[in-house]
């Protein structure tokens, strides 16, 4: 076991790696959210005595957000790398970990923003139905604001998520602090770099923790 202290570290290295984690974090949160928050909205619509009721949509889309959330992430990633290929021509590097950290997070989010949306008070939906709201207008402006304090809670969650998913697609040369790990501090048995990179992502988590809880807080008070 090397037993080199943190002065030995290579912090440009370290400081490269965390970018690239930031990149993938950043770049497969957007994606999710883009992909998730409209599956979420039709799961939720598509429920059993909600505006869209659709049985057989509902249950297909479920069927299909379980299947991919049963998935081990590191499993989904070994599976769908020549889907990675074909999208965006490599399986490795920071471009290579996007679109299974995509498929990996989407469904997730997605039960989530079903759960935020089902607990909007049924009465609302009622009133702006007795109004006259189109369901567009319901959906942007009544359940999507009503929502907004769980919606912040499961991006901040899901975002969670994605840090431990951007480590873990290390495994199989995705870049960032999770192949930094692997590559140096499990093959090369050098601790100092594995507890720098496990101490680094144990910040960033709780960043997004801390900034997640403050964007709730200002959101429930409004």
């Amino acid at each position: 076991m090397n037993n080199s202290s943190f002065l030995d570290l290579d912090w440009a290295e370290i400081g490269q790696a965390l970018i690239d984690t930031l990149l993938m974090l950043g770049t497969s949160t957007f994606f999710t959210v883009l992909i998730g928050l409209p599956l979420g909205i039709l799961l939720f619509l598509t429920a059993s005595g909600q505006l869209l009721q659709q049985k057989a949509v509902y249950s297909v889309l479920s069927f299909i957000v379980n299947v991919l959330r049963s998935v081990p992430f590191i499993i989904l990633m070994i599976i769908i790398i020549p889907f990675t290929k074909l999208l965006v021509g490599t399986s490795i590097g920071v471009p290579g970990s996007i679109p299974p950290l995509v498929i990996g997070a989407a469904p997730f989010f997605a039960r989530l923003v079903e759960t935020s949306l089902r607990e909007v008070d049924r009465g609302v939906i009622e009133a702006a139905q007795s109004m006259g709201a189109t369901h567009g207008q319901i959906i942007t402006r009544v359940l999507l604001r009503e929502a907004r304090p769980g919606l912040i809670a499961a991006i901040t969650i899901t975002a969670v998520t994605l840090v431990s998913y951007t480590a873990m697609s290390g495994v199989i040369g995705g870049g960032g602090l999770g192949d930094l790990a692997i590559r140096y501090g499990y093959q090369r048995f050098q601790t100092n770099v594995m507890i720098a990179t496990v101490i680094i992502l144990l910040v960033l988590v709780q960043i997004l923790q801390m900034l997640g809880d403050r964007l709730i807080r200002s959101f429930q008070r409004k």
